[in-house]
């Protein structure tokens, strides 16, 4: 068989598929619960990046697409061509392309040290140009940005919406780790990345979980009591139990177990606790101060302030591009929604608590459009080059939130709300004194199309593979007391030590700048990240 692989490099996990080229069939879908890169978001991967070697990140990156084939059962022999498509750090990390241009906003500061942007247009490369991979003989197929900090996955959004094609006023979000977001106003283009964090996606949730078998994605009220849906194997919701949400008692058995909860069932849960009033932000209204969830799992005050932060930042995101272009939030006539969170999550709920203009009477949900371009161009070069000319068309206005002073003004407003307790009036009080875009008033009967069921559509008659871990590893010697005390301090579990003092970290666990806390935990002599190598091993080892 003449394969191909597509690939998403999102922020939150990789999802690839392999197609025959022949027939242009999905054979084998996998997907990964986290990127392989520490940390929890874009900008920790950067942090990363930049203080430890872009080479040790690259080196990451590339092992996790080599455990990926191996999961997709890839041979060598048989690979012609592999697409990969995602926001422009983690493209050009995969490539070995320099990120410095990407890491400073201020032309002054590139200037002083003579950083330069780079290329990032459409391009076909062989494998061999890219370190490390050139055990391969394939093409590597890469989609254009449309400017060098608005990258392909951002690119893939817009098309696949089909804003472009309409006059409206609307906004295209990708629910994820980085939160894209484009707003089209007349012929205009705004965009902007909101590093949210990944609780939108189950991550930094105590039970939270990627999209997945056997997590829960939805809740609903029942007979005073909360059902739980979860997802079955083939990614669609089925009834769960029906608990007591303040005591976790079981009052009907579901026809399904779970393992944790989705991004969308943390959205979901957050809109129906407010609703029914077992939650008065920032407190839950429970003897324990948790809501309890089927198989013993629970949500507390601390996940709701961690959800609170990336649904703030994502409102505070629309809010500065509605600023930025002159209009207020009821003026936007269509949203479109991207990404796993965006295609799972209950529409009107996530629109209730604010992931969605209140006024936006039309909703779409999208599914995976950055998995959806790479598959595209992985089965047509002339698509590739369409999608250059696309961007090179688009007039595109950037606006880099760290830098943006309504983005901050905004994103304080949304912590005093989610966190302190800030009532609702006064937060549109304070919108209105700051001269920033009002917030509107709630629609009630939006018109949600939802143009697929599942994030990505069609799994391939082998179906779903989800790898737990992403099998990627940094190693270093120590020479150092056996007081393990960087095992002890770690909060994910991720550091390992063997009887020859060879320090093992799994980067898809370690959480990165967000933490250290065993860098801080040991003499810098003794445990030095600058002396981390990548650990040559793969799933099969």
């Amino acid at each position: 068989m003449r394969c191909g692989v597509a690939i998403d490099l999102g922020t939150s996990g990789y999802r690839a598929q392999k197609i025959d080229l022949d027939t242009e069939e999905i054979r084998r879908t996998v997907i990964t619960l986290r990127n392989p890169l520490p940390g929890a978001n874009v900008m920790d991967h950067m942090d990363f990046a930049i203080h430890y070697g872009q080479d040790l990140a690259h080196g990451l990156s590339i092992n996790a697409v080599k455990n990926i084939f191996q999961a997709l059962d890839v041979k060598n022999e048989e690979l012609e061509r592999l697409s990969i498509c995602g926001n422009p750090i983690q493209l050009s990390i995969f490539q070995g392309i320099s990120i410095e241009d990407l890491a400073y906003a201020g032309e002054r500061k590139k200037k002083k040290y003579n950083i330069q942007e780079q290329d990032r247009s459409a391009r076909i490369v062989h494998s061999s140009e890219i370190p490390e991979f050139d055990e391969y003989d394939c093409e590597i197929v890469v989609p254009p940005a449309i400017k060098h900090e608005v990258g392909a996955d951002a690119l893939a959004l817009i098309i696949k919406s089909g804003m472009l094609d309409s006059d409206e006023i609307s906004i295209a979000t990708d629910y994820g780790t980085n939160a894209e977001m484009a707003l089209k106003v007349k012929d205009i283009i705004y965009t902007g990345s909101a590093a949210a964090g990944p609780a939108l996606e189950g991550q930094q949730i105590r039970h939270g979980n990627l999209a997945s078998p056997y997590v829960i994605s939805d809740f609903e009220f029942e007979n005073g009591g909360l059902r739980n849906y979860v997802l079955s194997e083939e990614m669609k919701p089925v009834p769960g139990d029906v608990i007591n949400p303040a005591t976790g008692e079981i009052l009907e058995e579901g026809q399904i177990k779970a393992k944790g909860i989705t991004g969308t069932g943390v959205i979901a849960l957050i809109e129906k606790g407010i609703e029914r009033g077992l939650i008065e932000l920032p407190k839950i209204n429970t003897p324990d101060g948790l809501i309890h969830l089927q198989n013993r799992m629970t949500f507390s005050e601390k996940d709701l302030k961690e959800a609170g932060k990336a649904i703030g930042a994502i409102r505070a995101g629309h809010i500065t591009l509605c600023s930025t272009a002159g209009i207020e939030m009821a003026d936007i006539d269509a949203a479109y929604m991207a990404g796993a969170a965006g295609t799972y999550m209950d529409a009107a709920k996530a629109q209730k608590i604010g992931l969605i203009p209140y006024a936006t009477g039309k909703i779409s949900q999208l599914g995976n459009t950055s998995l959806a371009v790479a598959r595209e161009i992985l089965l047509s070069e002339k698509r590739l080059w369409e999608l250059q000319d696309i961007a090179s068309q688009i007039i595109g206005t950037h606006i880099m939130f760290a830098t943006s002073p309504e983005f901050r003004d905004v994103y304080v407003l949304e912590l005093a709300y989610w966190e302190e307790g800030m009532p609702f009036k006064m937060f549109k009080k304070y919108l209105k004194k700051k001269e920033l875009p009002g917030l509107g008033d709630p629609i009630q009967n939006p018109i949600i199309d939802k143009r697929v069921e599942r994030d990505i559509p069609v799994l391939g008659e082998e179906g779903l593979h989800v790898l737990e871990r992403v099998g990627t590893y940094m190693t270093m010697v120590v020479d150092c007391p056996e007081c393990k005390k960087c095992i002890k301090v770690c909060p994910t579990g991720a550091i390992s030590i063997d009887d020859e003092n060879r320090v093992m970290i799994s980067t898809d666990l370690c959480e990165g700048a967000h933490c250290q806390k065993c860098i801080r935990a040991c003499p810098p002599e003794k445990f030095n990240w600058e002396n981390l190598e990548v650990f040559k091993q793969n799933l099969q080892e």
